[in-house]
C-alpha cells in the first residue's frame, strides 16, 4: 500500500513538505521517526495516534524509528502551552521513559525484517556534549529571528518563555540531523502542533549536511463537540491498565459520540478501507455495533485478549440480564476491583465481620437501604441478595467466609440497586 494514500483516506494527513509525495513514489524503503517525551507516567491514547502513524508506516514496508526524549523531556516543549512547564526530576523522567519503552514494544515490530523498528534515546546525542560544543555546533544553525517566527514561540512572547524552553526546537532540530546521519532517517512526523519544530529539523539537515529532509504531520484529533480528544470523565485515557483500567478503556469507545465514530474508526482500526466502508454500510443504522467492534479491536491490541474477556465478564455482571452466582464467583480479584469502581463501594473493617454481622445492620450501615426497617421489608420481599444468593430471613448473618477473595461482598437490593462492600 502507498503510505500517503493510506493516511489520506483515514483523514490523518495535515501538512507535508511537497516533495514528500515523490519520496514515497520512489519505491525505496523510507526511514521516518516520531519523538515521544517521557513527561508523563504512561503513554496516552493521544500518543497512540502517533504510534498508529508509525504502525501504518511499517505496514506499508517502511522503517519506523521511535525516538524517546531522554534529553528533550528534561527541557519541556513550549508548543501551544500557555505557560512554562514544571520540570520533572531526572529520576521521574528515567522511570517514565523505561515504562513507555515497554509500552511501545507492544505495537511495532522491533525484531524481524529490513524494516524492523528502531528505538533511540536522544539523551545519547547530548550526554557527552559540553555547553560550548552545543552552542557552536547546534546553536549557530538557526537564527533567533527564525526561531521566533515559529507559532509555538510567538504565542509565548507576551506571557514569557525561558531560554530553556526557547532552545527546545534546537534540540529537536539536532535530533533530526543525528538520526539522518546515523540511520539515513529522512522524514520526521508528528502532530500538527509540532510543524514548527519538525521544519526546524529539516533546516538542520539542509544547512549542516547539505541534504534534503522531509516533514509530515497529522491533524490534532478533536471530538465533534470541540473538546480535546483522549479525555474521559476521569481524566486522561492512559495506555497503562493501572491508570485506566481495560474496562474504562473499553467503555470510552462504547460511549463515544456517534458523530465521532467515522473519525475514530479511521484513526484507530487496522482494517482496510474496503473493510471499514463495508462495516459502515452494514451497520449504518446501528452505530453501537461499530463502537463495539472498535472497542474490542483496541482493547485487545492495547491490553490483551485476556483483558478484553475480563471486560466482558464485568460488563455482563453490571448490565447483563443473565448474570448469575457462578459468573460472580469465577471473577478474579482484579475483576472484582473493577466492579467496585463502577458501582457504589463501601469500606468496612474486617473486625466488623469477625463475629458475624446481621444483614439488616449491613444494609443500613452501607446505605443500600435507608434504615433497618426498610432493609427488613426488602428481605421479606425477596429483593435482597449477597454474592448473588437470595437472603430469605432478616436474621441472616454475614461472616468473613462469605468474602470473595477475602475482600469483596456484593450486596443487591432489587435489580438495579447494587453495592460492593470492600473489607480491609
Amino acid at each position: 500500500m502507498n503510505f500517503l494514500d493510506e493516511l489520506r483516506w483515514r483523514g490523518m494527513l495535515q501538512d507535508m513538505i511537497p516533495e514528500t509525495e515523490e519520496l514515497f513514489k520512489s519505491g525505496k524503503m523510507v526511514t521516518a521517526y516520531i519523538g515521544f517525551d517521557p513527561t508523563a507516567p504512561s503513554l496516552t491514547i493521544g500518543n497512540y495516534v502517533q504510534l498508529m502513524l508509525l504502525t501504518l508506516l511499517q505496514r506499508a514496508g517502511h522503517q519506523p524509528i521511535v525516538l524517546m526524549g531522554g534529553a528533550t523531556g528534561r527541557i519541556g516543549d513550549p508548543s501551544f502551552k500557555d505557560e512554562e512547564r514544571q520540570l520533572k526530576t531526572t529520576e521521574e523522567l528515567d522511570r517514565n521513559l523505561a515504562h513507555q519503552v515497554d509500552q511501545v514494544a507492544k505495537f511495532l515490530n522491533f525484531t524481524e525484517g529490513d524494516n524492523r523498528a528502531l528505538l533511540v534515546n536522544n539523551y545519547d546525542f547530548y550526554k557527552d556534549m559540553h555547553v560550548l560544543d552545543f552552542l557552536r555546533e547546534v546553536g549557530k544553525t538557526l537564527t533567533v529571528n527564525y526561531m521566533m517566527s515559529k507559532e509555538s514561540v510567538k504565542k509565548r512572547i507576551e506571557t514569557g518563555i525561558s531560554f530553556t524552553e526557547f532552545s527546545y526546537q534546537l534540540l529537536q532540530g539536532y535530533d533530526f540531523q543525528c538520526l539522518y546521519e546515523k540511520y539515513n532517517c529522512v522524514l520526521q512526523m508528528g502532530g500538527s502542533d509540532q510543524w514548527g519544530n519538525i521544519t526546524a529539523g529539516t533546516e538542520f539537515v539542509r544547512r549542516n549536511l547539505g541534504k534534503r529532509a522531509y516533514a509530515l504531520t497529522t491533524p490534532l484529533l478533536t471530538k465533534a463537540d470541540g473538546k480535546k480528544f483522549g479525555k474521559s470523565e476521569q481524566g486522561n485515557l492512559w495506555l497503562d491498565p493501572q491508570l485506566t483500567s481495560p474496562y474504562k478503556f473499553y467503555q470510552f469507545w462504547i460511549n463515544a459520540d456517534d458523530a465521532d465514530l467515522p473519525k475514530f474508526m479511521r484513526y484507530f482500526t487496522l482494517r482496510s478501507k474496503e473493510e471499514v466502508e463495508a462495516l459502515e454500510r452494514e451497520h449504518a443504522g446501528n452505530p453501537r455495533e461499530l463502537k463495539r467492534l472498535l472497542a474490542e479491536e483496541l482493547t485487545i491490541r492495547v491490553h490483551s485478549q485476556e483483558a478484553f474477556e475480563s471486560v466482558l465478564k464485568v460488563s455482563e455482571l453490571l448490565f447483563g440480564k443473565n448474570a448469575d452466582q457462578e459468573a460472580l464467583l469465577a471473577m478474579s480479584r482484579e475483576e472484582l476491583a473493577t466492579v467496585s469502581e463502577e458501582i457504589p463501594a463501601y469500606s468496612l473493617n474486617q473486625e466488623a465481620l469477625a463475629g458475624g454481622m446481621n444483614i439488616l445492620d449491613l444494609m443500613a450501615q452501607t446505605g443500600i437501604a435507608p434504615s433497618k426497617a426498610e432493609a427488613r421489608r426488602a428481605v421479606q420481599g425477596n429483593a435482597v441478595s449477597v454474592n448473588k444468593e437470595k437472603i430469605s430471613t432478616p436474621e441472616h448473618t454475614i461472616h468473613i467466609e462469605a468474602l470473595l477473595h477475602g475482600q469483596y461482598l456484593m450486596v443487591e437490593n432489587g435489580k438495579k440497586n447494587k453495592i460492593m462492600v470492600v473489607v480491609g
